[in-house]
Protein backbone atom coordinates (compact mmCIF):
# COMPACT_ATOMS: atom_id res chain seq x y z
CA UNK A 1 0.00 0.00 0.00
CA UNK A 2 0.98 3.49 -0.51
CA UNK A 3 0.49 5.98 2.28
CA UNK A 4 0.22 9.68 1.66
CA UNK A 5 0.23 12.35 4.74
CA UNK A 6 -0.55 16.01 4.22
CA UNK A 7 1.60 18.75 6.84
CA UNK A 8 1.53 22.51 6.66
CA UNK A 9 -1.64 23.07 7.04
CA UNK A 10 -3.04 25.90 9.89
CA UNK A 11 -4.38 29.72 10.32
CA UNK A 12 -3.27 32.03 8.22
CA UNK A 13 -4.81 36.02 7.71
CA UNK A 14 -6.10 36.52 4.05
CA UNK A 15 -3.12 37.31 1.94
CA UNK A 16 -1.17 34.97 4.18
CA UNK A 17 0.79 31.84 2.57
CA UNK A 18 1.30 28.61 3.68
CA UNK A 19 3.36 25.82 2.28
CA UNK A 20 1.29 22.14 2.42
CA UNK A 21 3.68 18.94 1.92
CA UNK A 22 2.65 15.37 0.61
CA UNK A 23 5.12 12.96 1.93
CA UNK A 24 4.79 9.19 -0.09
CA UNK A 25 5.45 5.85 2.21
CA UNK A 26 5.12 2.59 2.13
CA UNK A 27 5.35 0.19 -1.50
CA UNK A 28 5.57 2.61 -4.12
CA UNK A 29 5.99 2.25 -8.32
CA UNK A 30 7.46 4.17 -10.72
CA UNK A 31 5.59 6.97 -12.72
CA UNK A 32 3.68 8.85 -9.90
CA UNK A 33 0.96 11.48 -10.59
CA UNK A 34 0.12 13.71 -7.34
CA UNK A 35 -2.55 16.33 -7.48
CA UNK A 36 -3.69 18.51 -4.71
CA UNK A 37 -7.54 18.73 -3.77
CA UNK A 38 -9.87 20.40 -1.12
CA UNK A 39 -12.99 20.19 0.21
CA UNK A 40 -15.03 23.02 2.09
CA UNK A 41 -18.00 22.34 4.33
CA UNK A 42 -21.16 21.43 2.38
CA UNK A 43 -18.99 21.63 -0.74
CA UNK A 44 -17.78 18.44 -3.48
CA UNK A 45 -13.77 17.99 -3.26
CA UNK A 46 -12.34 19.93 -5.97
CA UNK A 47 -8.99 20.18 -7.56
CA UNK A 48 -6.87 22.19 -6.95
CA UNK A 49 -3.27 21.29 -8.73
CA UNK A 50 -1.55 18.50 -9.83
CA UNK A 51 1.52 17.45 -10.89
CA UNK A 52 2.35 14.57 -13.37
CA UNK A 53 5.11 11.64 -13.93
CA UNK A 54 6.99 13.99 -16.21
CA UNK A 55 7.40 16.62 -14.48
CA UNK A 56 4.20 18.68 -15.97
CA UNK A 57 1.69 21.17 -13.95
CA UNK A 58 -1.92 21.96 -13.85
CA UNK A 59 -3.72 23.98 -11.86
CA UNK A 60 -7.51 25.55 -11.46
CA UNK A 61 -8.32 28.57 -12.98
CA UNK A 62 -9.35 29.72 -9.78
CA UNK A 63 -5.54 29.58 -8.68
CA UNK A 64 -4.57 32.43 -11.22
CA UNK A 65 -0.64 32.07 -10.30
CA UNK A 66 -0.95 32.15 -6.84
CA UNK A 67 -0.18 28.50 -5.78
CA UNK A 68 3.39 26.27 -7.34
CA UNK A 69 3.17 22.34 -7.09
CA UNK A 70 6.80 21.12 -6.94
CA UNK A 71 8.09 18.12 -6.12
CA UNK A 72 11.36 16.56 -4.40
CA UNK A 73 11.66 12.96 -5.35
CA UNK A 74 14.80 12.29 -3.02
CA UNK A 75 12.05 12.88 -0.52
CA UNK A 76 8.80 11.72 -2.38
CA UNK A 77 7.71 14.67 -1.35
CA UNK A 78 5.08 17.12 -3.04
CA UNK A 79 4.88 20.32 -1.81
CA UNK A 80 2.04 23.06 -2.62
CA UNK A 81 3.21 26.69 -2.00
CA UNK A 82 -0.12 28.59 -1.91
CA UNK A 83 0.19 32.72 -2.00
CA UNK A 84 -2.39 35.65 -1.27
CA UNK A 85 -4.89 33.05 0.76
CA UNK A 86 -8.45 34.17 0.03
CA UNK A 87 -11.29 33.67 3.17
CA UNK A 88 -13.13 31.27 0.81
CA UNK A 89 -10.39 28.70 0.34
CA UNK A 90 -10.73 27.51 3.59
CA UNK A 91 -11.09 23.91 3.17
CA UNK A 92 -9.93 21.04 4.00
CA UNK A 93 -6.90 20.10 1.54
CA UNK A 94 -6.00 16.53 0.22
CA UNK A 95 -2.91 14.94 -1.46
CA UNK A 96 -3.82 12.50 -4.15
CA UNK A 97 -1.61 9.66 -6.47
CA UNK A 98 -2.24 7.49 -9.04
CA UNK A 99 0.77 5.43 -11.26
CA UNK A 100 0.70 5.61 -14.89
CA UNK A 101 2.88 7.02 -17.57
CA UNK A 102 0.20 6.75 -20.10
CA UNK A 103 -0.04 10.93 -20.48
CA UNK A 104 2.41 13.78 -19.32
CA UNK A 105 -0.61 15.94 -18.14
CA UNK A 106 -2.04 14.76 -15.15
CA UNK A 107 -5.75 14.51 -14.39
CA UNK A 108 -7.81 16.61 -12.29
CA UNK A 109 -10.97 14.06 -11.43
CA UNK A 110 -11.18 12.73 -8.01
CA UNK A 111 -11.97 9.16 -9.01
CA UNK A 112 -8.67 8.69 -10.94
CA UNK A 113 -6.52 8.71 -7.89
CA UNK A 114 -5.97 5.92 -5.96
CA UNK A 115 -4.42 7.01 -2.89
CA UNK A 116 -5.74 9.47 -0.67
CA UNK A 117 -4.45 11.27 2.34
CA UNK A 118 -5.77 12.02 5.62
CA UNK A 119 -5.97 15.97 4.56
CA UNK A 120 -4.81 18.77 6.59
CA UNK A 121 -7.13 21.78 7.85
CA UNK A 122 -6.22 25.49 6.03
CA UNK A 123 -8.29 28.58 7.53
CA UNK A 124 -8.21 31.61 6.28
CA UNK A 125 -9.51 33.96 8.44
CA UNK A 126 -10.26 37.83 6.77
Amino acid sequence: QVQLVESGGGLVQAGGSLRLSCAASGRTFSSPNTGWFRQAPGKEREFVAAISWSGSTYYADFVQGRFTISRDNAKNTVYLQMNSLRPEETAVYYCARYYSRLYRTPKINPPDYDYWGQGTQVTVSS
